[in-house]
């Protein structure tokens, strides 16, 4: 690939993985504020795959290069930049964009990735661990002894949320298809199969008492369940409406209906909490606080993956290029991990 051109990968509407559209140009330059970040690895997230139906909540008009976060080498600085960032490796958390040879973001945004750590690896806990980190801690607030439910145990969010809850010293209960449940139990996960199983009755069976934090990225019935789950004192942090994401209609109901439930129950007396988790919470009202919080608790994600208390997930590998079968790969749900995009 020449180092001067830009490649990124259009989502020009509603269409099929072999829909999406690989655009050359020139690569971009930084302004004030701003570094050009070199992509060495992206990829394929829940977010994108509700983006190419429409039914991501607050995504951009058609088209758009979407791309959640990245992991990059910054090659260029804008005004009021040190020019000493050049040659870092980083990463960032953008929503869309990230599916390009070279991106431009805010200087403030970017956090220094450790040595020790391939882009790939690192790219499979910028979104995943940064959500799992921060409804484990800063929401749910885990400890050691407690007993917590995580739905998609296998997934890109819960396979890092199942790891972080272990290492703070919690019994993880994991819901996933069969084929994905000798590796959950290597792991010392107790599966339950949310295809065949009455999931409600079994964490019954496994935890009389109810479990302490209950993590959903279903919506629909499954937080109805969830939240009936929980033990007194007991936190629901749900996360997103997979179950609607093939539906019609308009994209917000579901997670304002989610936002009704939450309140209802958080104004009724009976001792247990939910939550709607958005990694964007927050970031419009103060920014400067939200880059503060977003550093620190991803450096702690890559310093947990560092020290082996969690692992990197990588599905597989494909060129930006290749970035339909990527899609249509991630989708597909036969593999476990993250299916990550490189230059």
């Amino acid at each position: 690939m020449n180092a001067e051109e830009l490649i990124e990968v259009v989502l020009p509407g509603k269409v099929e993985p072999e829909g999406l559209q690989v655009r050359h140009g020139a690569v971009p330059t930084a302004g004030p504020g701003q570094v050009v970040v070199r992509m060495e690895a992206t990829g394929v997230s829940f977010a994108e795959q509700q983006m190419r139906r429409g039914r991501y909540y607050d995504q951009p008009p058609f088209p758009f290069v979407p791309g959640y976060d990245l992991v990059g080498t910054v090659v260029a600085t804008g005004g009021k930049v040190d020019p000493g960032l050049v040659g870092t490796r980083v990463a960032a958390l953008l929503k869309v964009g990230g599916w390009a040879s070279h991106v431009v973001v805010d200087a403030a945004d970017v956090v220094p990735v450790p040595a020790g750590i391939t882009p790939a690896q690192a790219e499979t806990v910028v979104i995943n661990g940064i959500t799992a980190w921060q409804m484990l801690h800063r929401k749910a607030r885990v400890r050691a002894g407690q007993t917590v439910l995580v739905h998609g145990a296998n997934g890109g969010v819960g396979s890092v949320l199942v790891q972080l809850a272990q290492a703070a010293g919690a019994q993880v209960i994991g819901t996933a298809s069969a084929r994905h449940h000798a590796a959950l139990r290597e792991r010392g996960v107790i599966p339950i199969d949310y295809r065949t199983e009455d999931i409600p009755s079994r964490v019954r069976q496994l935890a009389p008492r109810g479990v302490d934090a209950v993590f959903d990225h279903v919506g629909g019935r499954s937080i109805v369940d969830s939240f009936s789950l929980l033990a007194p004192g007991g936190t629901l942090v749900a996360y997103g409406s997979a179950s609607t994401r093939d539906d019609e209609g308009s994209r917000q109901w579901p997670v304002l209906k989610l936002l009704g439930r939450v309140w209802l129950w958080n104004a009724l007396p009976n001792r247990r909490r939910a939550c709607f988790f958005n990694v964007w919470a927050g970031r419009s009202l103060n920014r400067s606080r939200f880059q503060d919080r977003l550093r620190a608790d991803l450096t702690e994600v890559f310093e947990a993956l560092r020290r082996g208390e969690i692992t990197a997930q990588i599905a597989a590998e494909l060129p930006l290029t290749q970035a339909a079968e990527a899609m249509r790969l991630a989708e597909s749900g036969t593999v476990a991990g993250k299916v990550v995009l490189h230059a």
